[in-house]
C-alpha cells in the first residue's frame, strides 16, 4: 500500500513497528494519524485525559513567490479575494498540522489538545515568507 512513496512496503512497516515516524513520508503520517484527535479545545467532553505527554510544536516557512505577491497586491488595490494567497495559507495549515501529528505520534499520543496556529509574515529584500507555528498538548485519551 505504501510502496509508492520511495520506500518498499516492508521498509515502511519496519519504520512504523520501530516507531520511527520522523522518517515516514507525509502521506503515511496522514494515514497513521487519521484517527488522532486534533482540536483547539482544552478538553473533550466525551474523553478523559489519562496522560499529558508534552507540549508539541511544528514550524513551517513558505515562500510567497513573486507572481503570487504581484497578483495579491493587485487584488489588494481593486478588492476581492486572493485565491493564490488563500491556497498558500491552506497548504501551510495542512503541512503544519501534518507535522504536528507527526510530533504527536513520536510522543506516543492519540490526541492533541489546545491546538493553536500562529501566522506571521517575514519580508525583506523584496521577498515575502509565510511563517506558521502550530502548538498543542500531546495527550493520551480514552472514552469516558
Amino acid at each position: 500500500m505504501f510502496g509508492i512513496f520511495g520506500k518498499s512496503e516492508e521498509d515502511i512497516q519496519e519504520l512504523i513497528d520501530n516507531k520511527q515516524y520522523d522518517e515516514l513520508p507525509t502521506e503515511v503520517i496522514d494515514e497513521l494519524a487519521k484517527d488522532l484527535i486534533v482540536t483547539t479545545e482544552p478538553m473533550i467532553d466525551e474523553y478523559r485525559v489519562t496522560q499529558r505527554l508534552e507540549v508539541i510544536t511544528a514550524e513551517c516557512v513558505f515562500g510567497m513567490n513573486l507572481f503570487k505577491d504581484f497578483f495579491a497586491s493587485i487584488t489588494d488595490i481593486f478588492g476581492g479575494r486572493s485565491s493564490s494567497s488563500q491556497k498558500v495559507l491552506r497548504d501551510a495549515r495542512h503541512t503544519c498540522l501534518t507535522e504536528l501529528r507527526r510530533e504527536a505520534l513520536i510522543a506516543g499520543a492519540n490526541a492533541i489538545l489546545a491546538v493553536d496556529l500562529n501566522y506571521n509574515e517575514i519580508s525583506g529584500d523584496g521577498k515575502s515568507m509565510l511563517f506558521l507555528v502550530a502548538t498543542g498538548t500531546a495527550v493520551i485519551v480514552e472514552p469516558k
